[in-house]
């Protein structure tokens, strides 16, 4: 077959037939004779088929490097689609979260009970109920009373001996005060600062050794905590100028100190101002 340059090409020849002479030194150019000629047979090397150009394209040029670079594709693709799902997951606990937190706030702001005087509502520590809402439970005190923490206070403007003082704290549903605190001792100092008249114008309060000399109890029987005594000083002293008795009974005040230091033995026969005290009573009262 010849090409189209009018050639032969060497996939084409398949076999040829070549004739050898056998040399015989003759250089005079004599003629061979037939049964001098040698037959060889040559095969020519068959020339590679041709791939079809669909085969070629199946064959990619540096194909690990495609196959890695695909692989790390798809690994790229699985993390983010993976880190995505997550996020997506933490948003929404973060929003049922801060959904919790909002519903057991407006709970305990519904719970809590406001802090009312008669008819009055301090804002800070006890907010109006939602319209519609029931209210809430306040703990109140009656007229003439003062309010500090769970308890009430009446300062007596009468004055009389420490047993009739006593006698009238009942009659109003409590007793001569108890002070268990430190703090409250604080809180009565204040309020008598501001209800003494004079110096001597003090308040009996619910302690007395009248019992058993320098054995202090509390009007329930309990004894004085030695960790909330708040004897002025050289108090108590027992004197018996006034009274061959000596000094029973508790009265305390210090008009114009800030010290809590304010407790002083007096003849329970003494006439003197008083301090009550009861519980909180538990009412329902709408505050405005």
């Amino acid at each position: 077959m010849v090409s189209h340059n009018g050639k032969m090409t060497e996939a084409d020849v398949i076999y040829s037939d070549v004739k050898f002479t056998k040399s015989t030194g003759n250089t005079t150019g004599t003629a061979v004779s037939p049964d001098e000629t040698i037959y060889a047979e040559v095969r020519k090397k068959e020339a590679p088929t041709e791939l079809s150009g669909s085969q070629q394209q199946a064959l990619p040029k540096g194909g690990s490097k495609v196959t890695s670079e695909r692989v790390a594709i798809a690994v790229l693709s699985a993390l983010l689609a993976a880190a995505a799902i997550a996020l997506g997951f933490f948003s929404h606990r973060n929003i049922q979260t801060m959904e919790e937190i909002q519903k057991l706030t407006a709970e305990n702001k519904n719970l809590t009970g406001r802090r009312c005087e008669e008819k009055i509502c301090v804002q800070t520590t006890c907010p109006t109920p939602p319209d519609g809402k029931i209210p809430g439970t306040c703990l109140k005190c009656q007229e003439g009373w003062e309010k500090h923490g769970g308890h009430c206070y009446y300062f007596s403007i009468s004055k009389s001996p420490w047993n009739n003082s006593r006698e009238e704290c009942r009659r109003k549903g409590g007793d001569l005060v108890q002070i268990d605190s430190r703090e409250e001792q604080a809180f009565l100092q204040l309020k008598l600062r501001e209800k003494m008249d004079n110096p001597e114008d003090k308040f009996w309060i619910g302690l007395t050794d009248s019992l058993v000399e320098g054995n202090w109890l509390w009007v329930d029987g309990s004894p004085l905590n030695t960790s909330w005594k708040f004897w002025s000083v050289r108090e108590p002293d027992d004197w018996t100028g006034d009274d061959e008795d000596g000094e029973d009974c508790v009265r305390m005040g210090e008009k114009g100190s800030t010290a809590l230091n304010t407790w002083f033995d007096k003849s329970c026969k003494s006439a003197e101002r008083s301090i009550c005290e009861k519980s909180a009573d538990n009412g329902q009262i709408k505050c405005v």
